[in-house]
């Protein structure tokens, strides 16, 4: 067994908590095993004390130079560098070759700041005023050394960026929606862009200024069934079975597909698939997937093997997407080739061992042998991109201040394209999650390998300039899911539970000035799922960074009374609603439905637990009352006692513009609370036990736009929000 002082001194040195304030408020503390098994995934060797602390003081040597500095604009423009005090600074200058390709040159000695090598081993050095945003290259030269120390320099401005409406104080309204629930008499079985870009037409008609989505990442086109959008297998590509297959132009074209899908068989299982309930996505991958390689065949032979200009278009996506690009496709076609030769094939742990990893001879030569299908998928990527990016200027068009606002998962799933091909930007042997809580007493496990922070500094933060540019594509703002992870994600190691965890912190001021600049560059705002247990230190942090908080109106309640806080004193920059995808609906909330089927599906053991939960939420509902009633949206026809009121289209519009009048700058409400749904499209901590991620709208997109109640919400979240903006500055 490692000594503790030993094993503490390690976490220190790796930014690794050994205890944490709980739920409740008390001091938890990390076992010595959880310490030991994580320090080990950091790369740390723990095989004696001995070798723990030579790890620990190999990874604190620091270098002459640092490989990366991050500068704010409105910080002191310094830097470090870590020589001892028999170096001659004379020896020494520096050159910065910046983004803009201007090159700047000086000796170091006219720079310094303050000389401390004789105490701390290092001297401060200024760097010229009015760099320019961007990522600069800095190197220093010493006489006689061939080798010079290189960094990358990124200046930063101070905030996120925000449209100019957000600026002047505008109150927006959007939907936030699932994109696969719509349903129209269109979609081949689940929503589609085609079924985005109607609703944003519908949306912006009506004075909404977004449309906000869940994550759209590449999920498991082979293994359709995985389909929770918070596990996906990259976050860096799109889902392709949200191509809407009749709007691409090769469909027009192709008397094959044409054939095929105007057949009777054909036409009856798209209505079937339409018709469903819940969505089956082994259907809509099969319906899709035998159409798609049709229309690729048509955009070979017309535009690839003659070079038009479409087909350029696409070489030029196929360019810009680079190794990434290639991993995605590569995984997909050798995932579905695979699949075809046997069943269970659910990702690549499965794989035969030769083809476990991307860079195996045996991929390599499969990507050669199987070129037409690896570049099948590159194009079903560069359809899903042009039709989403058709999407958000179809919104900029009509209007709206931000258009699409897209949404970053955690992490990526463990079987996916980017575990599979990654070369050390993630711990592959810990997953992330959450500590245990009131509401979830065993914590959570996301089985999402996380961002290695050791690689984020030595490559620049690469990985996560690159995920932040692929998500800030076509959109007009960024939901972060979890953004308390920019400063520290709960680590579990593999195949343990969420109990033996610890927090590992992240280099958050670094991250959110990367992000302000990413903002910046894509005119794309961020709002931040900040729910959750919120360290006091993250708080100030988001908001001077300019991220949008998140306020849930179920859980914004006062820490002395417990009565709800009036959403006219949430924060201007923040995005309010009632309900996220992780809970119940309206309706659902307020007939107890997640608790009677929690109940069903045995979420709940203990009864005596259950009651308690049953008898909290006719608390709530009272409160709700209450509070509504007093800032006066409760109509009259609503009466006053929770315990005999009932959700209808009357309460539910008094919800919305209760929140709609507060102060927040952004409004997300949701489709299912305008139809009055009441099944939830997520249960947390359930996998088998519900079908998540597949209900759909109990309406069609065609005709929730004619339905009179619809109109007049909508129209009254328009007029509500412009009055907020003279009540709530």
């Amino acid at each position: 067994m490692l000594n503790q002082t030993v094993l503490k001194q390690a976490a220190q040195a790796a930014n690794l908590a050994d205890s944490y304030l709980d739920a409740w408020g008390n001091k938890a503390f990390v076992s010595s095993e959880t310490l030991e098994r994580l320090l080990t995934a950091l790369g740390f060797d723990t095989s004696s004390d001995q070798a723990l602390l030579a790890s620990v003081n190999s990874k604190s040597q620091r270098p002459v130079l640092a490989p990366v500095i991050v500068l704010r604009e409105d910080e002191a423009n310094e830097y470090q560098l870590y020589l001892d005090a028999k170096q001659k600074l004379n020896d020494f200058s520096w050159q910065i070759t910046t983004e803009q390709g201007e090159v700047i040159k000086g000796k170091v000695t006219e720079q310094v700041v303050r000389d401390e090598r004789a105490s701390e081993q290092r001297v401060t050095l200024t760097l010229p005023n009015g760099l320019a945003w961007g990522y600069h290259q800095l190197t220093v030269t010493k006489k006689a050394q061939n080798s010079p120390f290189n960094a990358t320099l990124i200046v930063t401005p101070r905030e996120c960026f925000k449209q100019s409406a957000l600026q002047q104080g505008k109150k927006m309204w959007g939907p936030s929606v699932q994109l696969y629930t719509l349903k129209s008499h269109h979609n081949w079985g689940m929503g589609d862009f085609g079924d985005l870009k109607q609703l944003v037409a519908e949306i912006a008609s009506r004075g909404g200024d977004f449309v906000g989505l869940n994550p759209i990442h590449a999920l498991f086109p082979a293994n359709p069934e995985a389909a929770s959008p918070y596990s996906p297998s990259s976050r860096r590509w799109l889902n392709v079975l949200y191509i809407d297959v009749a709007s691409v132009p090769e469909f027009a074209l192709s008397v094959d597909a044409q054939q095929v899908v105007g057949s009777n068989e054909f036409q009856a299982r798209l209505q079937q698939a339409r018709d469903s309930h819940w969505v089956n996505y082994t259907e809509v991958a099969k319906l899709k997937l035998s159409v798609l390689p049709l229309l690729f065949a048509e955009f070979k032979q017309r535009h690839l093997d003659a070079s038009s200009p479409r087909g350029e278009q696409f070489l030029e996506f196929v360019e810009q997407g680079g190794d990434s690009l290639l991993q995605q496709a590569a995984f997909d076609a050798l995932h579905a080739h695979l699949s075809q030769q046997q069943d269970g094939i659910w990702g690549w742990p499965v794989f035969p061992e030769q083809y476990q990893k991307f860079d195996a001879p045996a991929v390599q030569a499969f990507i050669e042998q199987q070129r037409d299908q690896v570049h099948l998928y590159m194009y079903m990527q560069w359809l899903a991109d042009c039709q989403i990016n058709e999407a958000q200027q179809l919104a900029q068009s009509k209007g709206m201040a931000i258009g699409l606002y897209r949404d970053l998962a955690v992490g990526v799933a463990d079987s996916g394209s980017e575990t599979w091909a990654d070369t050390g930007d993630l711990v592959t042997n810990v997953s992330v999650g959450a500590p245990p809580d009131i509401l979830g007493p065993l914590g959570q496990n996301w089985g999402l390998p996380p961002l290695n922070p050791e690689t984020l500094q030595t490559t620049a933060y690469a990985p996560f300039i690159a995920l932040l540019r692929a998500n800030m594509l076509h959109c007009g703002a960024l939901r972060i899911d979890h953004v308390l992870g920019l400063l520290r994600l709960w680590w579990i190691p593999k195949g343990e539970d969420a109990t033996q965890g610890a927090y590992l912190y992240y280099p958050v001021k670094e991250m959110l000035a990367i992000l302000a600049l990413e903002s910046h560059r894509h005119q794309c705002s961020v709002i931040g799922e900040d729910l959750g247990t919120v360290p006091d230190e993250i708080v100030d942090i988001l908001r001077d960074a300019g991220v949008h908080s998140y306020k849930v109106f179920f859980f914004e309640t006062s820490k002395q009374d417990g009565g709800y806080i009036s959403p006219k004193h949430y924060a201007t920059q923040a995005m309010a609603t009632l309900c996220t995808h992780d809970m119940p609906t309206l309706r659902g909330f307020w007939h107890c439905d997640d608790l009677k089927l929690g109940r069903e599906l045995g979420l709940y053991p203990d009864e005596q637990q259950l009651q308690g939960l049953f008898d909290n939420r006719l608390r709530c509902k009272q409160g709700i009352l209450d509070s509504v009633n007093w800032h006066g949206f409760l109509p009259s026809s609503v009466g006053r006692d929770a315990s005999t009121v009932a959700m209808d289209a009357s309460l539910a519009q008094g919800l919305q513009l209760h929140v709609a009048a507060g102060a927040s700058a952004l409004l997300s409400v949701q489709l299912e609370d305008w139809l009055e749904m009441d099944q939830p499209v997520n249960i947390p901590g359930t996998v088998n036990e519900y079908p998540n991620w597949r209900r759909k709208l109990s309406m069609d997109l065609e005709h929730l736009f004619e339905l009179a109640s619809v109109n007049h919400i909508a129209q009254r979240l328009t007029q509500v929000r412009a009055e907020a903006e003279s009540i709530c500055p």
